[in-house]
């Protein structure tokens, strides 16, 4: 499973590919309740095939409308055959044929982006900085439709500086789980749906045998090498359930050392207590040992798996968004 701006950054890069023209939409700006955030992305051929959203489905309907008529051509050409801005939602009217959320607004970039060689190879680069976890931005000059890159993450998706909107792209989340259990396999579910990249480690006898979750990859290997090679960067997340400390607190002695965006333990208060404990003796500092959330999760006197593995991910959400807000 890859990432919505991964899937569709991956497909306009075929479409591409195969000499067809791409129509890229990007949010730029939003009012009031809005279906899809900012920098939420849509590409489509002129042909109508689509990727990706930038509303529950109404604006969709109407942009292929447009698109079949053409309305969009047309549009292009008035605006001198640059990127130009659509307003969704201006009216009360609109916003009823649109089904928007009452007072909800959109402003919509659309972009008419032609298979040149430069085109292609500025869509390659931004696939092959996700792919390899790396942030990086899409710079649009919205004067001459442009595009270029740079190797940078920016705090808000879409920033618009004079003539140019740089649009900042994120690699996939990943998350890596220790301990394979009923927890771990709810988890890893809810994971997946909230589009991250999960891995499931457990390095004891049998313990993988029967685990099964589509879609995770499952590893024996050492925890803390796995943390090491792969799960060390800000868009990682280490989950340790195993309650097992020789699975548990050989990731964590890594993962604390590391940028990643959460690390957590599942246990009681009295064995975070001595979890707590036992972490200087592998070499961790009191700083490091205090990023560790334990117990794990929010409070929400959670008994079952199901229970506990949403207090878990509600936890690493609010962490993963508290991490990317500015200081």
């Amino acid at each position: 499973m890859l990432s919505s701006q991964q899937q569709i950054i991956g497909r306009t890069l075929q479409w591409l590919g195969s000499d067809q023209s791409v129509w890229l939409c990007t949010i730029l700006k939003t009012w009031g309740s809005s279906p899809r955030p900012v920098g939420a992305m849509m590409a489509c051929t002129p042909e109508g095939d689509l990727i990706g959203s930038i509303s529950g489905g109404c604006i969709e309907e109407d942009f292929l409308d447009q698109l079949r008529n053409g309305q969009l051509k047309q549009r292009f050409h008035e605006e001198g055959s640059v990127p130009f801005v659509v307003k969704y939602g201006i009216t009360a009217e609109e916003q009823a044929r649109l089904k928007l959320p009452c007072g909800g607004q959109l402003h919509v970039l659309l972009e008419f982006i032609e298979p040149t060689d430069l085109n292609k190879g500025m869509f390659a680069r931004l696939l092959n900085a996700l792919e390899q976890h790396t942030s990086i931005s899409r710079i649009v000059n919205l004067e001459s439709g442009a595009i270029s890159t740079a190797d940078e993450s920016r705090d808000d998706a879409v920033v618009i500086q004079g003539n140019q909107m740089s649009h900042s792209l994120s690699p996939m989340y990943r998350l890596l789980l220790l301990g394979a259990g009923d927890v771990a396999k709810y988890v890893a579910e809810m994971a997946r749906a909230l589009e991250y990249d999960v891995t499931l480690c457990d390095p004891r006898p049998n313990y993988l045998d029967n685990w099964e979750v589509e879609g995770v990859e499952k590893t024996s290997r050492l925890p803390d090498d796995v943390v090491r090679e792969r799960f060390s960067n800000p868009y990682s997340g280490i989950v340790a359930l195993a309650h097992d400390p020789r699975v548990d607190d050989m990731a964590l002695m890594e993962a604390l050392k590391t940028d990643a965006f959460y690390v957590g333990a599942m246990g009681s208060e009295r064995t975070s207590a001595a979890r707590r404990e036992r972490l200087p003796e592998l070499g961790l500092s009191q700083e490091e040992i205090e990023l560790l959330h334990a117990p794990i999760g929010f409070q929400i006197e959670s008994k079952t798996p199901a229970e506990i593995a949403i207090s878990i991910m509600a936890e690493v959400t609010a962490e993963k968004h508290r991490a990317r807000r500015p200081a």
